[in-house]
């Protein structure tokens, strides 16, 4: 009988444009996981201008030390714009995860066949939770609805990790991103 497998390695990018909330939603990831008590890295990565400037993450969750904080090809991708995907998506692993803003991506690059794309309307979703500025949120928590068996984490766990990771100037948008993480992982069931 072989053993479970309890090694975790998971590396995650998060791309868009300044403004969309990538690099809050890396450090709610972050925050998340070492919360729950994993090994976590977050490198922020911003353009030149914030606001309309290229922005990304690179998060790495494991249950041992991690040695570089770098992600080369990343298991996982989440990209909020265009731009975006055609930069990062040719780096994402075989059998990895993408997922993508289709309010704003409305094509793929050619991928291999062994990963899982999901499109996830994050812009018209955040709409009807009454804030645009929740897109964030959306994807993020579809991520960790698909990747629940992977890392352990969850929507519910990373709405309790808002109040630590969102300036206290902006607690009372803590309702509608706990709304938006939990409506994100409801798309992907």
């Amino acid at each position: 009988m072989q053993e479970p497998r309890n090694e975790l390695y998971e590396q995650i990018i998060i791309a868009g444009f300044g403004g969309q909330g990538i690099i809050l939603a890396g450090r709610l990831l972050a925050q998340t996981a070492m919360k729950a008590g994993k090994e976590v890295t977050f490198m922020p990565s911003y353009g030149a201008e914030v606001r309309g400037g290229t922005a990304n993450c690179m998060v790495i969750i494991a249950n041992n030390p991690i040695a570089c904080p770098v992600v080369g090809k990343p298991d996982s991708l989440i990209v909020m714009n265009k731009a975006s995907l055609d930069k990062f998506a040719p780096r994402l692993k075989n059998g990895g995860l993408l997922i993508i803003n289709s309010s704003l991506i409305d094509s793929c690059p050619q991928l291999d066949d062994s990963i899982e794309i999901i499109a996830v309307p994050a812009d018209e979703l955040a709409v009807q939770l009454g804030s645009h500025k929740v897109a964030n949120m959306i994807v993020l928590g579809a991520y960790l609805q698909k990747r629940a068996a992977v890392d352990g984490l969850s929507p519910e766990q990373a709405a309790a990790c808002l109040p630590q990771t969102i300036a206290k100037w902006y607690h009372h948008t803590l309702p509608v991103n706990a709304q938006a993480l939990r409506r994100g992982g409801e798309f992907v069931l």
